[in-house]
């Protein structure tokens, strides 16, 4: 017997994301909803009692698993066709059967980015295209795309966080009442949902009314070039990449407008959808939108799904750890390119960030033959390679399809003594050749940036490492040198990142002048590591050979990197 849904009426507060799947279910066009937010914030929850409303085009809901494999998406051969009646058959996936549907993904900033490449392939298209195993297959696949993220485990990749129409950012804060409230309502609906459901079945049928009549009310609604030029003009104040947020925004304010049977889109409308519009799309250093009214106050928007500082109130112990007292941060332009490279003088070998592009560490065995080979069993080949064998395994497997992917984790110092001769200006040229070459291998890079006594992630992961150049310039350096706060932030982020895939390739770059006097002790990152030394002027502590000892670190200088 199938376990009831919590119903949708029944969720106490998060008002901005309930008003999202509502205008979803009268114009399932607007594309689908990510739901960002911490643990315990009832994403997954109103995901699942969305179905339950039986709406028009959004009456089944499809759950797509971390752990679904390719062919469970996509569809493959029905093997026991094969078996039984020699036949090649198609044996259809999930996106077959999220057509005119809501496909969910419960932690989607976690999903292999294999998969995440076939969504945004049928996302596009509308279309589920199968060339493998002999089949050679097409069908439909039109589906509103829902997923709920955890910020705190990591970020989701640009080119899918574009295709979610809205964007909603939870906050756990629910005031002790509200606490009160939901407890009260989650013991009534596990002691007798029956019961619980029965309370509920009038506020359910009034809501599935009132967007059944939205949806007919929906065709009839009339956008003025007024509203469209308001729509625009925010769009650019807002710094939106592209224009698919102004039609994503004109169809929210539609079906909004249908919601509240009005005839004509207002500017209700369009405020009433502005947030979940921009919420992912807003540019960070966007200026807020204008005010309607003169006496309304223009407030700072945050940047979308922003993550709680990791900066804490400094203490005199902390004071007291540091070489370097507060000063405001000071800018250094970036200087000449660089990137690490081998060197004759180097004692072992270092990672290239050209080297084995595409390749990555397959784990397979040195041989060409073992990296060209994936433990992905081919079925179609097998069955029919034992076709005419009797009692024998003669398994035949795929070819590897794409590399395994690389991560660079680039900590760079943003402490005062940088600013001693040039060393921030050459630590930026350094990072923008390493931004360089990860983007021409199709690689990823994060920078962290530690001074000023904190660690900020100045560049996450998910941006293409191009866009990095004219970001470098913008941030400054002054204050203490917190590395050992860094290292841990950067282990803390790829321990995340190992367990979403294992297969990926780390790889550590510190930039710093040494001048720390931190224990390093105990202290590992995952991966490979290099250590470049920055440090300028006559006198040097020599402190970067020890910070490199201490971490398993190849010891690189400035000396030691050539121009791009």
């Amino acid at each position: 017997m199938l376990k009831s849904n919590f119903p949708f009426t029944a969720v106490v507060g998060q008002s901005p994301v309930k008003l999202a799947l509502t205008l979803l279910a009268i114009d399932p066009a607007i594309g689908g909803v990510l739901v960002s937010g911490p643990r315990g914030s009832a994403k997954s929850t109103l995901a699942r009692s969305l179905a339950d409303l039986n709406i028009a085009n959004l009456s089944q809901l499809v759950t797509l698993p971390l752990g679904a494999s390719e062919e469970m998406v996509t569809g493959t051969i029905d093997l026991q066709k094969v078996l039984g009646e020699q036949q090649v058959t198609f044996a259809p996936g999930l996106l077959s059967k999220a057509h005119k549907g809501l496909l969910y993904v419960d932690e989607v900033n976690l999903l292999p980015d294999a998969l995440v490449d076939l969504l945004l392939d049928a996302a596009a298209s509308g279309v589920n295209h199968i060339e493998r195993d002999g089949i050679s297959h097409q069908h439909e696949a039109e589906f509103t795309l829902m997923g709920t993220m955890n910020p705190d485990e990591g970020d989701l990749r640009p080119q899918l966080l574009d295709r979610f129409g809205f964007g909603v950012a939870l906050e756990n804060t629910y005031s002790a009442h509200e606490r009160v409230e939901i407890v009260r309502r989650r013991q009534d609906f596990d002691a007798n949902p029956e019961a619980f459901l029965a309370d509920y079945a009038k506020p359910q049928e009034a809501l599935r009314t009132r967007i059944q009549k939205a949806q007919v009310q929906l065709s009839l609604i009339k956008a003025s070039d007024e509203m469209r030029l308001q729509i625009a003009q925010r769009c650019v104040a807002a710094q939106v990449d592209g224009v698919r947020g102004d039609l994503v925004w004109l169809r929210a304010a539609q079906a909004n407008a249908a919601l509240r049977q009005g005839d004509n889109v207002t500017l209700v409308d369009i405020d009433a959808v502005e947030e979940l519009v921009l919420m992912h799309r807003r540019n960070e250093t966007a200026t807020p939108s204008p005010p309607n009214t003169p006496n309304d106050k223009p407030t700072q928007k945050p940047p979308p799904f922003e993550r709680p500082s990791q900066s804490k109130p400094k203490t005199e112990h902390h004071k007291r750890e540091e070489d370097w007292g507060e000063m405001a941060p000071t800018q250094q332009t970036t200087g000449q390119l660089r990137h690490i490279a081998q060197s004759k003088n180097t004692p072992k070998a270092i990672p290239n960030l050209t080297a084995s592009a595409g390749k990555g560490i397959q784990g397979r065995g040195n041989s060409r033959a073992a990296r060209q080979w994936s433990k992905r069993i081919n079925w179609f080949s097998s069955l029919i390679a034992g076709r005419n064998k009797t009692n024998a395994v003669d398994l035949r497997y795929r070819r590897q399809r794409g590399a395994d992917p690389v991560m660079h984790l680039v900590l760079l110092d943003t402490s005062a003594s940088t600013l001693n001769g040039d060393g921030q200006s050459q630590a930026k040229g350094l990072v923008a050749g390493m931004a360089h070459h990860a983007y021409l291998a199709r690689q990823q890079l994060v920078l962290l940036g530690f001074g000023n006594d904190q660690v900020s992630e100045l560049y996450s992961q998910g941006r293409a490492p191009k866009a990095m150049a004219p970001l470098l310039n913008t941030f400054g350096a002054g204050g203490g040198t917190p590395l050992k706060q860094a290292i841990v932030h950067a282990s803390a982020f790829a321990t995340r990142l190992v367990r979403r895939n294992p297969a990926t390739r780390i790889i550590n770059t510190i930039i710093t002048d040494g001048r720390v006097q931190q224990d390093l002790s105990g202290l590992k990152l995952h991966g490979e590591s290099v250590l470049v030394d920055i440090e300028q002027g006559q006198v040097k502590r020599g402190r970067g050979q020890h910070i490199a000892h201490a971490l398993n670190a190849q010891y690189l200088t400035l000396s030691q990197a050539r121009l791009v």
